[in-house]
Order: structure tokens, then sequence, then C-alpha cells
């Protein structure tokens, strides 16, 4: 019996130019596929929260106006050019 907690394991089907882009991309970032899909699904749901959270938040206050869309711009940018750590699996 496995120790500890095991992740579990997914079977998915993907088209040809989709696997061909995971393959390159992990391979680019140096980690396992896993590690990649792994990644890429954590950032997938986390968009997701945050579209969550404005659509709340557009909800109760209003729309962003302009200049705080523009401001919102300025530091997801700011983010994305900043260097990101990569977790390794082991």
């Amino acid at each position: 019996m496995p120790r500890g907690n095991p992740s579990p394991k997914l079977a998915i089907t993907v088209d040809p130019d989709v696997h061909e882009g995971v393959l390159a991309a992990a391979a680019r970032e140096g980690v396992s596929v896993s590690a990649w899909i792994t990644g890429a699904a954590r950032e997938a749901m986390r968009r997701r929260a945050g579209l969550a959270a404005v659509a709340e938040w557009e909800r109760k206050f209003g729309a962003f106006t302009p200049e705080e869309m523009d401001e919102a711009r300025s530091r997801v940018l700011a983010q994305l050019q900043a260097p990101r750590k990569v977790r390794r699996s082991a």
C-alpha cells in the first residue's frame, strides 16, 4: 500500500496539436508533463476564481472605471513580465 498522500492519476485525451504543445512547453520549462499540466490547471482555476471575484465585486459596487481597468492592466502586465518560479517535480 502506498505511503503518504499519493497523487491521483488521470487519463485524458487531447487533440494532437495540444499534445505537441504540452510536450514542448514541459520540455522548455524542464518539468514533467504531469507537473506542467498540474500548473496549467492551477492557473486556469486561479483565473476563474479571479474572474468570479471581479464579477462579484461589480455586482456589489458597480463596474470598474476605465482608469481602474488601466491600473489593473498595468499591474497584470508587470506580474507577467516578472520572473516566475517553476516548481520542479522530485
